[in-house]
């Protein structure tokens, strides 16, 4: 005949099985960390790309009002273009800073706890 398991050895056994497996790591993803190289690509075209479509709506919108159609569309999309590529460029040196006090941050935690 079948008896009803002991709790108490239940108990005993998971924790030894437990302890067999160690603790479970956790996941480790690059969102945790900070943005993916995806998002932060994403990120880049996004800032170039607004500052031409703002440099070229001015530009146009300054064209008709002034009735010199070429003119200002030409020099504020270009303005547009250079400050996209501004916005891009702070961006990637922000972007670099933050991971290098990261890995900074992570070396030192690494010396004290090892």
């Amino acid at each position: 005949m079948a008896s009803e398991p002991d709790p108490d050895r239940l108990r005993n056994l998971e924790a030894r099985l437990a302890k067999a497996k160690g603790a479970p790591e956790p996941e480790r993803t690059n969102t945790v960390k900070g943005f993916s190289q995806g998002e932060v690509a994403w990120r880049m075209v996004i800032e170039l790309v607004t500052g031409m479509l703002l440099g070229v709506g001015i530009g146009y919108g300054l064209d008709v009002l002034f009735g010199t159609l070429p003119i200002f569309l030409i020099i504020f999309s270009l303005f547009g273009f250079a400050a996209g590529i501004k916005t891009m460029l702070g961006s990637a040196r922000q972007l670099n800073k933050d991971a290098a006090d990261r890995s900074a941050k992570d070396a030192a935690a690494k010396d004290e706890g090892g």
